[in-house]
């Protein structure tokens, strides 16, 4: 397997990964049924939009093996808030169940890490669902907490924790 920058023709296979990681990393914290109607058909034309309008920016990357399968996916770019200049925002990555624990986020990271360092950014943010095991996984990579806020899903409240990381050399 190898991690690639993703282009239009992997819009069915993030679409994928995305429903199947939020189904198992989100059970037992986002409700059971709201997870249940989550549908990769549904899914796919927006992942062809993003693809297909990204900014110079962003980037998707994908992990995915000979045939073209895509086993997770990276997305970051500009901080889309936009209030501390210079920083970078990871929008989502999702590794399916399989290849969890192997590196592949470490090396996601890296590539990320190059990516908007060649381009000035200075810091980076992530928002991660409380209860999400990822947050383990940032605050092992680096990441401070600075700050929540509630959002809901499938009808209920959560929290989300926003992770920062103040420098790239904490990474």
């Amino acid at each position: 397997m190898q991690i690639r920058i993703a282009n239009t023709l992997d819009a069915e296979g993030i679409a994928n990964v995305h429903v199947n990681s939020w189904k198992t990393t989100y059970a037992g914290i986002v409700d059971d049924n709201y997870l249940q109607k989550l549908s990769a058909a549904d899914r796919i034309e927006g992942w062809r939009w993003k693809l297909a309008n990204m900014s110079a920016d962003e980037q998707l990357l994908v992990i995915a093996d000979e045939a073209g399968g895509i086993y997770g996916f990276m997305c970051y770019g500009t901080e889309r808030e936009q209030r501390i200049p210079h920083e970078g925002e990871l929008y989502a990555i999702y590794l399916l169940e399989e290849i969890q624990g192997q590196g592949w986020g470490k090396q996601l990271f890296a590539r990320m890490k190059e990516f908007l360092s060649d381009r000035g950014y200075r810091s980076l943010l992530v928002w991660v669902l409380e209860g999400n095991k990822a947050e383990q996984f940032y605050r092992y990579m680096g990441g401070k907490e600075l700050k929540r806020k509630e959002i809901v899903i499938g009808g209920k409240t959560h929290t989300e924790i926003a992770l920062l990381w103040n420098s790239f050399d904490q990474i």
